[in-house]
């Protein structure tokens, strides 16, 4: 049995780093705002010992620390209405710049502000509790969304329809029992239905059938047609120019180019050095 209870979100959350950072009032015209962004982190990993390491230390590795900046001095802001294409390759700080903003991860030097309620799909289905229905898992990420009790369980049938649309009904099942494409429906659903001021997708359209895909990229349209900011992070750069009115190219952490999807995918394609085809222009 779950037990709902009243929640709210503040509008302005504010993740910075800089001593002395005043950040601005409330803004109507703004839902992000990124300011000299670094994210470092450390990872540690296990070298191959030479044969007086491995004697002195009877056959175990020796432990190393590798520093990794995964984004490096990032700025740019976001104006309602936008839908910011994020593209680069693996590796590139994509999904790092969206777990920032999400508040996932702390930012090690910078300033991050934004402006609304967000709603993040990073990963379909991740975090949901596999022993609980898709049902009460809609609860659930209703509440972890911000929204209260009230709007939850107003909007909790709506959300369930939406998932299930075209398919077998699955929504009252435990979630062990869902397919991959389950999970991505009720995670899609559950993101787009909490009526976000910023919506962030990290390669939502990749997952699920095509029938699944379709509606997914025209409920992400519904969204931008209301004047909210959405950030949309996808290897598609067919997606991308079809999806976004504006978009960054980030490459080992820093920002390359900022423009029109069009300019920044054909200058990415360019530096990569391939020759777009229709098959390959969703995989990079």
């Amino acid at each position: 049995m779950i037990s709902l209870s009243e929640s709210s979100e503040p509008r302005l959350k504010i993740r910075a780093r800089k001593d002395g950072y005043v950040p601005e009032p409330e803004r109507t015209d703004l839902a992000v705002r990124v300011r000299d962004l670094h994210v470092t982190y450390k990872t540690t990993f296990e070298k191959r010992p030479t044969l007086k390491q491995a004697l002195v230390r009877f056959g175990r590795g020796v432990r190393a620390t590798q520093t990794v900046e995964a984004l490096k001095g990032v700025s740019f802001d976001v104006k309602n209405g936008t839908t910011l294409g994020v593209i680069g390759s693996n590796g590139a700080g994509k999904s790092t710049l969206l777990r920032v903003l999400a508040g996932i991860i702390p930012p090690s030097e910078g300033n991050v502000e934004t402006w609304g309620r967000a709603s993040t799909m990073l990963a379909l289905g991740v975090g949901f509790n596999a022993a609980l229905t898709g049902r009460e898992n809609i609860l659930l990420g209703g509440l972890a969304a911000g929204l209260t009790k009230k709007q939850v369980l107003d909007r909790t049938q709506q959300i369930a329809d939406w998932a299930e649309e075209g398919s077998d009904r699955f929504i009252d099942r435990p979630m062990r029992t869902y397919s991959s494409g389950q999970n991505a429906r009720v995670g899609f659903s559950v993101g787009v239905h909490m009526d976000p001021d910023i919506l962030m997708v990290d390669e939502a359209l990749s997952t699920g059938d095509a029938g699944f895909r379709e509606r997914a990229a025209h409920k992400l349209e519904e969204l931008r047609a209301q004047a909210r900011a959405m950030l949309f992070v996808s290897h598609g750069l067919n997606s991308v120019r079809e999806l976004c009115n504006d978009c960054i190219w980030l490459d080992h952490g820093r920002l390359v180019m900022r423009g029109h999807p069009d300019e920044v995918t054909a200058a990415y394609l360019e530096f990569l050095h391939v020759k777009e085809t229709g098959m390959n222009a969703e995989e990079y």
